[in-house]
This record gives structure tokens, sequence and C-alpha cells, in this order.
């Protein structure tokens, strides 16, 4: 069984390993290069205090790259689940040969096990490799990205760590189970991809924010979670902020929520994603003539104005991809279950 199994996943298989090689030949070649560049422009950014300059630079430089094998991290498990899973049932379905194969010596349940022990761990093996070395090779750009492109931040945190495998599990078992249920490639294919794009839009949007209790804390207003600051005239002169996704002290947290509060802790409400603070802007350092700089922003502090943030740390990016990884590990053991009920009671 094994043998068979092998013999007709052998070319694929062949094939996954050859773009591995590949991709791992570039990143090795790259990836030093890449290290050295970036210790080399913070060794000199700390020393004039420009090393916000030099991240805004440095990532740039390299945003195609650092995009590209994010997705490729990503679409891995998709493509386990499309052409691995789903057709596995379902091509011995529509030629007819399990009448033959479930009808020898094999038992259904060995012939099942051994199918989704090979190609579900190779799966596995192949999106861990690719996960890990994309996250050895994207450190130096993770340390520079925007917050939006942070290691915590959802698009980012899918194609790092260990979290590529449980991806990898869970979509190419659920590809099984639809083919098992649909029992025709081209819809159980369809239905997997659109049931995996559901579950990864879930997991940040519901699930991943849960994990563990976020933390809530407030913060003194500055470069680091300040956007934008000006006056606007049409609404009577009033000082207007902007924040940003990112809280001071805590490079790389993912941030739920932010809003500036007054100094009675009340939420102020945005406008185009500006909030309107009440300070004189006649005279004093808000005033036009002053230019709403620094010394606006000292003031705005000094009359009690924060931020309010819910966020996740940057520390707990580990426990999250062991913790995240472990519930789709517990989905892929369900739905293997779910596999092996169904191919003795309703199959046929």
């Amino acid at each position: 069984m094994i043998w068979l199994t092998w013999r007709q996943f052998r070319g694929s298989a062949a094939m996954m390993a050859a773009l591995l090689v590949i991709l791992a030949a570039a990143l090795a070649l790259t990836g030093p290069g890449l290290a050295s560049d970036y210790s080399a422009g913070i060794a000199a950014c700390t020393q004039d205090n420009t090393c916000d300059r030099f991240y805004d630079h440095f990532f740039g430089g390299h945003e195609t790259s650092f995009m590209a094998l994010t997705l490729v991290v990503l679409l891995l498990p998709a493509l386990a689940g499309l052409f691995w899973g789903a057709p596995l049932i379902t091509r011995e379905l529509e030629a007819g040969t399990h009448l033959m194969v479930w009808n020898q010596s094999i038992t259904r349940g060995r012939w099942l096990a051994v199918k989704l022990g090979l190609m579900g761990l190779t799966a596995v093996a192949v999106a861990g490799l690719c996960g890990l070395m994309v996250t050895w090779w994207s450190d130096p750009l993770d340390r520079s990205a925007a917050e939006n492109l942070a290691l915590m931040a959802p698009l980012v945190f899918g194609a790092r760590g260990i979290a590529p495998m449980g991806y990898a599990a869970f979509t190419f078992v659920l590809g099984v189970t639809v083919g098992m249920l649909v029992r025709r490639t081209l819809p159980a294919m369809a239905l997997t991809l659109a049931v995996f794009a559901a579950f990864q839009l879930a997991m940040p949007l519901l699930v991943r924010p849960h994990l563990m209790p976020p933390i809530t804390s407030t913060f003194e207003l500055g470069k680091t979670n300040v956007d934008g600051i000006g006056i606007n005239r049409e609404r009577g002169g009033y000082v207007e902020i902007r924040l940003r996704s990112a809280v001071p002290g805590h490079a790389g947290a993912w941030v739920l929520s932010a809003n500036l509060v007054d100094p009675s802790g009340r939420a102020l409400g945005t406008d185009g994603g500006f909030a309107a603070v009440r300070v004189s802007t006649t005279s004093g350092p808000c005033a036009p003539s002053a230019g709403a700089g620094d010394g606006c922003m000292v003031e705005i502090n000094r009359l009690g104005y924060r931020q309010q943030a819910t966020y996740q740390p940057l520390e707990r990016f580990w426990p999250f991809q062991w913790i995240e990884t472990g519930i789709y590990a517990l989905l892929t053991l369900g739905l293997s279950w779910f596999c092996f009920w169904c191919i003795r009671r309703r199959l046929s």
C-alpha cells in the first residue's frame, strides 16, 4: 500500500521538492546579505537618531520580495488542499477504481490511513520548511516593517513560524473530507478553497484576538502613535489628531483598537479618521503662528489627552503560534475521524 501510494504521489512530490530546493537556495544566498545590511544600517542610524528613515528606506527596497514570499507561504496550504486533498477520493470515485481497490485484502481504513499519512505529512513538512525558511530570511524586514505589516499583523502572522504547518494539515484533510461528501473533483476543489478562505478570515477577526486576554492601556501622544496633527479651520479651528495603529514602548504590537480619550477618559469621536481636541488655537503652542508641531503635542498631553489602546504585544507571537497551530491540529484530527467513519459507512 505504501509503495502504491508513493507511485501515485511521487511526481507531484518530486516537483514540490524541486521548488523547495530552489527557494531554499535563493534564500540562503540572499539572507546573510540582507541581515548584514540591516545590522550596518541600525549601527549607523542609532548615532544620529534617523532609524525611522532607515526603516522606511530598507523595507521599501525589499517590499516586493517580502510580499511575494509571504504570499507563497500563505498559498501553500491552500494548494495542498486543492491538488492533493480534494482529488484523493474523488479521483477514485470518478474513475471507478474504488470498486477494485476497496475490495482487495487491504481494508478501506488502512488504504485511507496510508494516503492521509504519507501525503498529509508531506504537505505539513513542505509548509513547515517553507514557513521557517521565510521566517528566518524575513527577520530583518519584520523588524523594520510598518505596523500593518509587522510580525503580529494578520497578513504576516499566518506566513511565519509553525502556523503554516497547521494550515497545511487542516486544508489537506479538509479537501479529503469535502471530496468524500461532494464526490466530484472540481466542485470539491472550489468548496475546499471557499471553506479554507473562510477559516483564514475568521481566525484573525474572531479567534486570534482572544487567544490570550488583550492588554488595554493609555499612552501619551507622540511620534510613535500619532499619524497626523493639524488645525481644521472649517470646524471652528479645532486641533485634529489622527492616531496610528501603534503604541509607544511596544514595537511590533498588534493593536486591536485605539481611541483618543479626553482628560475624563471619554473616547472622542472621529471624522475621516481625525479626532477633534478642544485646545486653544488663538494663542499658545497650538496657534497657527506656532504651527501644530511638537509644542502643540506637549500642550495636548499636558491637558490630559491620551491614546487608549487595546493590543496584543509582540512577546505573544510564539505562544499564539503554538495555540493556533494546536487549534488547527484538533480540527484536523476531527476531520480525519470523520473521514474514517465516512469511508466505512457511507461510500460504496
